[in-house]
């Protein structure tokens, strides 16, 4: 891309800051309110009869610092969808911000790469927060806990891209909202977020394993807790760099067919 294009993006990621620069306190909520409730209410509640059980599956290590990187990547997951399902749905209507920016020079694939660098730029910006609170209540085992921010905003981009290359060919809101119903809660049950993956059923851990969610929790619970080695690490950072890849091709087309018919 040369200089040109990148100023589009930019002029695009900057629509998008000024716009969540008056909105910010409705989002959130669900961004950094929502799962930092999870970690206390579940993480030190339900924790402490987790850790003084004679035995439990999460190898000495405290509920608490088991969860909050889980909470973490399925936050951004979250937020990665609500950005770039619901607000692209909206931004593809006759009267939304997309139709107005593809009248301009601004082409879909700067209107694409713009949302999704902010995407994954607010995702962080919350993430910091987390991470902070995080460290302060000592569920942060590893000083490696500062790179879950940007592995989440990359857990957030596998799940924005697709979902972005989705939802502008959408022709009803409800169907956005069943995806997040049956696909994305399920996920952020059911993912290793809230317990260990080896005690689900095979046919779950299957699943998981295909999941860009599950390769987020591992790769942010494993930096959290300094445990992760460097094949593992490599695994699932190339799992969710394929992934973003794949969904940021796809959406390319989506978008120019959709934006400039």
């Amino acid at each position: 891309m040369n200089d040109t294009g990148r100023a589009m993006v930019l002029r695009v990621f900057s629509y998008h800051w000024l716009l969540y620069r008056r909105t910010w306190r409705a989002s959130i909520v669900i961004g950094l309110v929502n799962p930092l409730l999870f970690l206390t209410g579940i993480g030190i509640g339900i924790g402490k009869l987790i850790d003084s059980a004679p035995q439990h599956a999460l190898g000495g290590v405290p509920y608490l610092s088991f969860l909050a990187p889980g909470l973490l990547a399925a936050s951004a997951m979250q937020m990665a969808f609500g950005s770039s399902a619901f607000a692209v749905f909206f931004a593809a209507e006759p009267t939304g911000s997309y139709t107005a920016a593809a009248a301009t020079p601004v082409s879909p694939t700067h209107i694409l790469l713009g949302h999704q660098l902010f995407t994954a730029f607010r995702v962080a910006l919350l993430s910091t927060g987390f991470v902070i609170v995080q460290v302060l209540l000592g569920a942060a085992r590893s000083p490696w806990v500062v790179v879950t921010i940007p592995a989440a905003a990359l857990t957030a981009a596998a799940f924005g891209a697709p979902a972005a290359a989705w939802a502008i060919t959408a022709k009803r809101f409800p169907t956005i909202q069943a995806a997040f119903r049956f696909l994305i809660q399920p996920l952020y049950l059911l993912s290793g977020t809230f317990f260990a993956l080896s005690t689900a059923p095979v046919w779950l851990q299957r699943v998981a394993y295909v999941s860009p969610l599950w390769h987020g929790v591992e790769l942010c619970r494993g930096l959290s807790l300094g445990q992760l080695r460097v094949l593992p690490m490599l695994v699932h950072l190339g799992f969710l760099c394929v992934v973003t890849v794949a969904g940021l091709t796809v959406a390319r087309g989506t978008y120019r067919r959709r934006l400039h018919p």
